[in-house]
């Protein structure tokens, strides 16, 4: 199978592990070498899938198709992780990939498009295949730990703090100031599904000190430096002074991240926001599963509040059944108890619950 986007290390380690095992009996992953697959058999498959779009899902993607690649050597699947959310759903929409990755379901009017070209009177759907959260990266010489409040958080990113000595920096901090500096705010440039799970958060978590609605380009101008993928901006705060920037956790790699209301990202703690503010915002397509959260539900201390929920985004029927099946199969492996586990074991994603990963394959399953 040709890997067009680079595979990591760790994803082909785990091709004879992992990726390449069926479920034990305890209902864990059979990690023996010689392990053969329980699942569908993808060896007869042979065709190549367009796709491209989240950023976040990248890393994520690199894994699948390395994982993937294992079980069916004849495909090939080419993921542009350059474009962004937007890039992606614009892409699909004009009918150039089989699926799109993207932070943010459809809109819709994004859906009424996609009812016409590309993929007719059955419309497109948005089903969920990746679960992470967002991290609030930082470089401020000599500080290492930091904890920020939904309040200050949407001050900084407003511009309404903008010196690190500010008290309410302090006040999140246990009293104890930060040397004096001013802060840079790093932000995305392109039409970004991170910006606008971030301004979901901002706007549903603190509406007074966030005073915009969400959405995928950033809102704020002034002292933003703007930078293109998330990869841009975790460099961009890593090469900087004072920087302050939010990320997919995938992409912090060596960045100190805040605690946010106290709360540490972990798989867990994304796992629960999900399960105590995931809400159905289906877009009355047939087999469409967007969710939205209620950030005012997500405040327990086992909680991380800024969640990212990842969609493939699809038409459910295909001009070509066989690029349906070929698309689906992919999709399905990907959403698969053991495709979940080779994201969570490369990038530290959650596993999405096992209610919801049903309600996929259904999805999948009328795909045609």
């Amino acid at each position: 199978m040709k890997i067009t986007r680079s595979g990591s290390i760790a994803a082909v380690a785990l091709i004879g592990t992992l990726a390449l095992a069926g479920c034990a009996s305890s209902g864990g992953p059979d990690t023996t070498p010689s392990a053969t697959p329980t699942g569908p058999d993808y060896s007869s498959l042979s065709g190549t899938i367009t796709a491209g779009g989240s950023s976040a899902q990248g890393a994520a993607e690199d894994a699948w198709v390395a994982a993937f690649g294992s079980l069916a050597s004849g495909v090939t699947v080419n993921y542009d992780k350059s474009q962004g959310s937007g890039g992606g759903q614009t892409n699909f929409l004009a009918g150039a990939y089989d699926f799109a990755g993207s932070d943010a379901p459809l809109s819709a009017a994004q859906t009424t498009q996609a009812a016409t070209s590309p993929c007719g009177a059955d419309g497109a759907i948005d089903v969920p295949i990746y679960l992470d959260g967002e991290s609030i990266v930082f470089k401020v010489p000599g500080v290492t730990k930091l904890n920020l409040t939904t309040a200050t958080i949407a001050k900084i990113f407003n511009l309404k703090i903008t010196d690190w000595s500010d008290p309410a920096i302090a006040a999140d901090n246990g009293g104890k100031a930060l040397p004096a500096g001013p802060i840079t705010t790093v932000a995305r440039s392109d039409g970004s599904g991170t910006t606008f799970n971030f301004t979901s958060f901002l706007a549903g978590a603190d509406a007074a000190d966030w005073p915009y609605p969400a959405g995928k380009t950033w809102p704020v101008t002034g002292n933003v430096s703007l930078q293109q993928g998330g990869s841009g901006v975790a460099n961009t705060v890593a090469a900087g002074t004072g920087t302050i920037g939010y990320v997919d956790h995938s992409a912090i790699g060596s960045l100190d991240a805040a605690t946010v209301n106290g709360v540490a990202f972990s798989a867990a703690a994304v796992a629960k926001s999900l399960s105590t503010g995931g809400v159905d915002a289906s877009n009355g397509v047939t087999g469409d599963l967007s969710l939205k959260f209620d950030y005012s539900k997500m405040t327990g201390k086992d909680v991380y509040p800024i969640p990212l929920l990842s969609y493939a985004i699809l038409c459910n029927t295909f001009k070509d059944s066989a690029q349906a099946k070929l698309t689906t199969a992919y999709l399905g492996f990907i959403t698969s108890k053991t495709g979940q586990d080779v994201a969570a074991k490369n990038v530290g994603s959650a596993p999405l619950p096992a209610d919801l990963l049903a309600k996929v394959a259904k999805s999948l399953a009328a795909v045609k």
